[in-house]
Order: structure tokens, then C-alpha cells, then sequence
């Protein structure tokens, strides 16, 4: 971590495009993710304090992202991705643009067509956009509205995300033991609610509480807010029969947004693939995979999905 991000960011009127090459601090299919994952898309695509909304996505070609983004006063911006063009883990294309509630387009914004290409470079990832225009005026239009400031933003939510990840899954890494556990996502009382946890079930976190002001400083990203230092970004905390629930905040201030009744994972740490395998294929049968089981950088066999009565499952093999 702490590398210096590549940021390059061209405006070409003479051929009415947007260039924007930018590097993260992350392997290549962590990245992939963030660009391509409605939960992931979430928490870093509006620029802050706008929270951003999915909702209907399909990752296919032909499908479409349907989103808004909303201001702290309740004003909805509607958007639309259209996917015309994917290659996994290579790039993604098609069309951009505004619309309404039911997806409607509105014609009287301007459109655009993206092309996403992505790279591994070393041990960070690069991510090449193309953004083009039918006519020079839709550009200026975009510029004007402050896109560049915006895309800016996001992008620096982003890093913020993937620095909070790569933490995690690497204080993680040791962790091979068979177990079930609960994996809960607060809007910012973790704290609060995990000490409520422990007075009632008279246990000690394991390895303490880990806080967001413990990441590593990186002079690449925007700091800290001053009231998210002291949120929890990881504890662990015994209940009865050897269960264990895990907390984590998801700050606002970086884009997260928590929705009250689906910020819960039931998490399986399995000790084997095979294992994995057998219980992530029995569970999403009928229901939608969110991560297909895949090798992950920091050491395991990992995959999540929602089965078919909406409950959450992560489930995973260190290895």
C-alpha cells in the first residue's frame, strides 16, 4: 500500500472524448469487483455527501444498471448503465446516460457511451476510460456539471474502500479454522452495539477492537473524517456454543450505505474447498450468487450469495 496512484484525466474536444487512466492499490480482481458489483457500486460511485442507490442491475450484455443518486436533502439524480459489451476481467462497455424513475430515458441530458478497460500492472491494478460523445456540446455539458470534480471524488471513495478491504482480509489471512460466525454491518454505533453484546454475553472481543484511524496512512487518499477514526473497521466478539459475531461500521462519510434488515451475512469458514464447494452450490440453489467462489488474493476460497428465503451467506476456505 501507501504507492502513488496514477491519475490522468484528458479532455479531447477535436475528438469528443473523456480519457481517464487511474490506478488502485489492489489486485486486478478486486477491482473488477468494485466496477461491476451493485453492493460494491454503492458505497463509492456518488461523489460524497450524494449516497448512491442501484436499483436493478443486470451484468449481462443487454442488461442494464438502473440507479440514483440522492443528496443528504433527498434529491434524486435517475441514472442508467446499458452493458453492450463485457469481457470479465478484461473490459466492459456501453451506454450512459439520465433517465427517470421507471428507467425512461431523458433526452434532453446528454448521453455517452463508456468503455472500461482494465489491467494488471505490478501489484496494482489500472483502470483505462473512454468516454465518448455524439457531439461536443454533450462533452461541455458533462464538463460543466462538474463531472471531472465528481468522478474525482468517487474514485477517492473507492480508494478508501479497497484500503479498508485489503486491512481486513489480511488480518484475516491467519484464520484457517472451521467455524460459523455473523457477519453485521452498523451505519456507524458498532461500538456501542458490540459492547451491548459483550455485557450481556459476558465475553472479551477477541484480538481487541479495530478501528478505521488503525489503517495505514496513505498520502495518495483524501484523509480521514474526524468522526470516522474512532468507528469500529473490525471486532470479534464470542456469543454461546462457540458462535461468534463480527461487526463492522460502514461510515457514511465514505459512501457506505446501510440497509436495515439486509446488513447481515451468515459466515461459514469451511477448511477445505471441497467443503465450500458442497455447501455455496446446496445454498444458492433458487437463490442469487452475489460473488461466485473464487480464489481471492488474500488467501482463501471465498464466495457470497443470498439464498432463496433472502437470507445472506459468505462462505470461504483459507488457505
Amino acid at each position: 500500500m501507501n504507492k502513488a496512484l496514477l491519475f490522468d484525466f484528458t479532455v479531447d474536444k477535436d475528438a469528443q472524448v473523456i480519457r481517464v487512466d487511474r490506478s488502485f492499490d489492489a489486485p486486478l480482481d478486486l477491482v473488477w469487483s468494485a466496477w461491476t458489483e451493485a453492493d460494491i457500486l454503492d458505497q463509492w460511485w456518488a461523489p460524497k455527501p450524494y449516497q448512491n442507490v442501484t436499483l436493478n442491475m443486470q451484468f449481462v450484455v443487454g442488461g442494464k444498471w438502473h440507479y440514483y443518486m440522492e443528496s443528504p436533502q433527498g434529491e434524486r439524480h435517475y441514472c442508467f448503465f446499458e452493458y453492450s459489451k463485457i469481457e470479465p476481467m478484461r473490459m466492459y462497455a456501453g451506454k450512459d446516460g439520465f433517465c427517470d424513475e421507471q428507467g425512461n430515458l431523458n433526452t434532453a441530458m446528454p448521453g455517452m457511451q463508456w468503455q472500461n478497460s482494465f489491467e494488471q500492472s505490478g501489484d496494482q491494478s489500472i483502470v483505462h476510460v473512454l468516454i465518448r460523445f455524439e457531439k461536443v456540446e454533450d462533452l461541455e455539458a458533462i464538463i460543466a456539471m462538474g463531472f471531472k470534480e465528481g468522478f474525482t471524488m468517487g474514485l477517492q471513495n473507492l480508494d478508501q474502500y479497497i484500503a479498508a478491504q485489503f486491512y481486513l482480509r489480511k488480518q484475516k489471512k491467519g484464520n484457517t479454522g472451521v467455524r460459523v460466525s455473523t457477519y453485521v454491518n452498523f451505519p456507524g454505533n458498532a461500538d456501542e452495539a458490540m459492547h451491548f453484546y459483550r455485557d450481556i454475553f459476558k465475553t472479551e472481543f477477541i484480538q481487541g477492537i479495530q478501528r478505521f484511524a488503525d489503517l495505514p496512512a496513505d498520502p495518495a487518499q483524501p484523509p480521514m473524517a474526524e468522526g470516522v477514526k474512532n468507528m469500529v473497521l473490525h471486532c470479534e466478539l464470542p456469543l454461546i456454543g462457540g458462535h461468534v459475531l463480527m461487526a463492522t461500521d460502514a461510515p457514511a462519510e465514505m459512501g457506505f450505505t446501510v440497509t436495515s434488515g439486509n446488513n447481515m451475512h451468515i459466515n461459514l469458514d469451511t477448511g477445505s474447498r471441497a467443503e465450500a464447494e458442497r455447501i455455496f452450490n446446496a445454498l444458492s440453489a433458487g437463490g442469487k450468487i452475489t460473488m461466485p467462489l473464487q480464489d481471492m488474493f488474500w488467501g482463501a476460497y471465498f464466495g457470497s450469495l443470498t439464498d432463496k428465503y433472502g437470507i445472506n451467506w459468505m462462505v470461504n476456505a483459507q488457505q
